[in-house]
């Protein structure tokens, strides 16, 4: 298996760190530099992103496996987990990738999966007292922290996004998705 477009993760030790907030602000500098972003999120809990009342919601919720809705603007599919046979266990990074269509993008970044063997920038802040992943963990290739940080490894300023969009835009040039990097997944 090949990988056609680079898989970047962002980590941290726990919620509420600030995974979000930075790419928040990241993935408009990347955008301002012509890459087209791909995001997967890890959800630890239920979701929806339709709403009551809505057909697509009472279309769902009247026992259909798949909703998908579409428009003029965007599309989206749901899967119920709990209503197929034998109810699968949580979707893995490596099966829901395959539902990005890298057609249309340049970069896929994932927001979790902090386990999965796939590059990734740890969000730390030395405040919080959490310990570093980076410690544990050999995919990580850079530190985005909002304080000191003593590692090998490059720590980035988690308050500046165009820092990081830097660095990633570095590591996009010096690195070829190979299928090393792909089939780890």
């Amino acid at each position: 298996m090949t990988c056609p477009v680079p898989i970047l993760g962002f980590c941290a030790y726990g919620s509420g760190i600030g995974k979000t907030t930075l790419l928040v602000s990241l993935i408009p500098v990347l955008t301002r530099r012509r890459l087209r972003i791909s995001v997967i999120k890890h959800a630890h809990h239920s979701f929806d992103i339709d709403h009551p009342g809505k057909d697509s919601y009472r279309l769902r919720e009247s026992g259909a496996v798949q909703m998908l809705l579409g428009s003029r603007h965007r599309w989206a599919l749901m899967t119920e987990l709990s209503r197929i046979p034998n109810n699968p266990p949580e979707p893995g990074l490596d099966e829901l990738l395959p539902h990005i269509d890298t057609s249309l993008i340049d970069l896929v970044i994932v927001e979790g999966f902090k386990h999965a063997a796939i590059p990734k920038i740890e969000v730390f802040r030395p405040s919080l007292n959490k310990p570093l992943l980076a410690n544990e963990d050999s995919h990580i290739i850079a530190i985005a922290s909002d304080g000191a940080v003593a590692s090998q490894l490059p720590v980035l300023n988690l308050n500046d996004a165009e820092e990081i969009a830097a660095f990633i835009l570095a590591w996009m040039q010096a690195q070829s998705a190979t299928a090393k990097q792909c089939s780890a997944l």
